[in-house]
């Protein structure tokens, strides 16, 4: 098999939450694992949960030196708080590209995808933040979108639209394409899901 075209494995390590509480709310985003031929890292939750992230990508057979890119969705606290595990990856937060102190010029802003490899790419997708990016990762078993934020959970109808965003015309834009073209749907604060699940919902 060529190794640019090993098939990927795609582990959710951590489902997202968020839930109110009587300080404001409780949350979490979701963390989500992508081996193959490059090793990728998407959303890093909170500061404070290193441990239990470096314990469970061991527990996949990799060390935090073996991942090769780190991608955070957008750069709020819970998706990037863990970024320092990575020492030798390529960091994209939003829409940002570095590693160590070298910032990489790429045009998210003309639409274009940043490559990652056959399989893996890194899209535009602002709504929730101006800066937001998902991943799409084509499997035999269809195409995988890990959107971080522009999908809080599979029943966010009536939810999405009335938490802080951005731009909610863009976010409501890219979500419907979103839709139309993934298979699986992996969202920011939540289980993954099937897309056809919210396809055919009046409010997307």
């Amino acid at each position: 098999m060529n190794p640019e075209n090993k098939k990927c494995d795609i582990i959710v390590l951590f489902d997202g939450y968020s839930v109110n509480s009587e300080q404001g709310s409780q949350s979490n985003c979701t963390c989500t694992l992508i081996k193959g031929n490059k090793n990728v890292i998407v959303d890093t939750m909170t500061a404070w949960d290193g441990p239990k992230l470096e314990k469970a990508i061991e527990e996949n057979g990799l060390k935090c030196s073996d991942i090769d890119y780190v991608v955070c969705t957008h750069g709020h606290s819970d998706h990037i708080g863990c970024n320092y595990l990575f020492q030798n990856a390529i960091h994209i937060v939003g829409r940002c590209v570095s590693k160590k102190d070298v910032y990489y010029n790429f045009d998210f802003a003309a639409g274009k995808p940043y490559l990652i490899d056959v399989n893996i790419r890194v899209i535009p997708t602002p709504g929730h933040t101006l800066q937001d990016v998902s991943v799409l990762v084509s499997t035999d078993k269809g195409l995988y979108a890990i959107t971080g934020d522009l999908f809080e959970n599979k029943d966010d109808e009536n939810l999405w639209y009335r938490l802080e965003v951005d731009d909610a015309e863009l976010q409501r834009k890219y979500r419907s394409e979103m839709l139309r073209h993934a298979d699986f749907i992996i969202p920011g604060h939540g289980p993954m899901f099937p897309a056809k699940y919210k396809y055919d919902q009046i409010t997307i």
